[in-house]
């Protein structure tokens, strides 16, 4: 049994970013349980630019920035890193029991743990896309690992089945690479993507995008041949007469992405079920005292420079719980979505715990233009912000000012999106 202030699962850009915040507030014994090989996660894999625009004001790619993260660890921290390490359970004790292959198994107790596993893929089993079994099927992650790390080209004629950011950026990899991109494919009225993904790498490279459709056939022997695609209604049926049929060799999935939160089920953490993150409170902490969590395995976002910011926060609150800091009784706001609005994080505040105001993200469930998002108790407006714009594949944020909550009534608050 080895001893540490903080245990951080997930060498990604959560967990690094969460390990050097632990450090820099007080915790000295600090160590990172990643499964892969190495640290970095999948920015690894994430060889075009646009990150760290936000944190370091300046374009990288996905290496570059997980590499900055690497080295600040290693420079300015005495953080261990364990690779190639599975965790296996996390113990009420916070005992965290995990396995590699020159140690064996292993038992460690931390003072507080960092969950920051990230999230995986929806397969095309998830979503059960009718017809043939053949070879030639990928999630856009998956061929995104496949053309930029092993150097494997996946496919020559190439459909792509949802717009999520990946698959976007996949559409344009794969033209670079020589293949022919026949079409990105979404089933809602709107893409789920960002915006500059939109222009940059379907607009700017002639790539329909075919809103309202969905795959209803796939045809091949042993490998992808003929695909059909049929437009959708409003309640997402497919309308008859309206197929097309593409010839191509692969298809790749970017239809979705879900929080790898099965360790935390095991542990007994409540999981929200809008998100399938994690609840958190406004420090990140989880519902078991303690423990914390950051990045998607609480949500989704859009992008790494969000994540970090929210690592830096679960990594400070860790160290300060480590410290074993008197607890502060407090009140807990529930923090609710109303119309218009998906999910909210954090889902709980508790109010003494806040100093200035606390931050909220959410997401919309649809286009919307010219309204306010509104945060109202009781049927009683407290805050208004107004948006010209809002869509369901970018994150939003609000701030929540703390001379608001003695407004707040039966311990609830609702974020809705209201028109004007």
């Amino acid at each position: 049994m080895k001893n540490y202030d903080v245990i951080v699962i997930g060498g990604g850009p959560a967990g690094l970013a969460a390990a050097i915040a632990a450090y820099e507030n007080g915790a000295k014994d600090i160590l990172i349980i990643e499964r892969n090989h190495e640290a970095g996660g999948i920015l690894n894999q994430c060889i075009h630019n646009g990150f760290g625009l936000h944190y370091f004001k300046e374009e990288l790619t996905g290496p570059e920035y997980a590499g900055r993260f690497i080295d600040m660890l290693r420079e300015n921290t005495k953080a261990e890193v364990m690779t190639n390490t599975m965790v296996l359970e996390i113990g009420p004790d916070k005992t965290v029991y995990a396995v590699n292959s020159e140690n064996g198994y292993m038992q460690l107790r931390a003072k507080a743990i960092v969950l920051a596993m990230g999230c995986r893929e929806r397969t095309r089993g998830a979503i059960a896309i009718p017809g043939d079994r053949p070879a030639g099927i990928f999630t856009a992650g998956t061929a995104q690992l496949y053309v930029n790390i092993h150097g494997y080209m996946v496919g020559r004629r190439v459909l792509i089945l949802g717009s999520g950011d990946i698959g976007l950026i996949m559409a344009r990899r794969m033209t670079l690479e020589g293949a022919k991109v026949l079409g990105c494919v979404e089933l809602m009225p709107y893409s789920n993507g960002l915006n500059r993904n939109i222009v940059q790498c379907l607009n700017d490279y002639d790539i329909p995008l075919y809103l309202s459709h969905t795959i209803t056939d796939i045809q091949g022997d042993k490998r992808v041949e003929k695909v059909t695609v049929s437009k959708v209604d409003e309640n997402r049926k497919p309308i008859k007469g309206t197929e097309i049929v593409f010839d191509c060799d692969t298809i790749l999935l970017s239809v979705g992405l879900i929080p790898e939160n099965e360790l935390s089920r095991s542990a007994g953490l409540t999981i929200d079920k809008r998100t399938n993150g994690l609840v958190v409170f406004e420090n990140m902490e989880t519902s078991a005292p303690g423990i914390f969590a950051c990045g998607n395995v609480v949500h989704v976002h859009d992008l790494v420079d969000f994540v970090t910011a929210e690592s830096l926060k679960a990594g400070k609150s860790a160290a300060l719980y480590a410290k074993q800091e008197k607890e502060v009784p407090s009140d807990i706001i529930e923090v609710a979505n109303g119309p218009g609005v998906t999910y909210t994080v954090p889902q709980r505040l508790r109010t003494e715990r806040v100093e200035k105001f606390a931050e909220l993200f959410f997401r919309v469930n649809n286009v919307y233009k010219g309204v306010n998002i509104v945060i109202s108790s009781g049927g009683e407006t407290l805050a208004a912000f107004k948006r010209e714009h809002l869509a369901p594949g970018e994150m939003e944020k609000i701030v929540f000012p703390k001379q608001l909550f003695d407004k707040v009534k039966d311990k609830t608050v609702t974020v809705s999106v209201v028109k004007e």
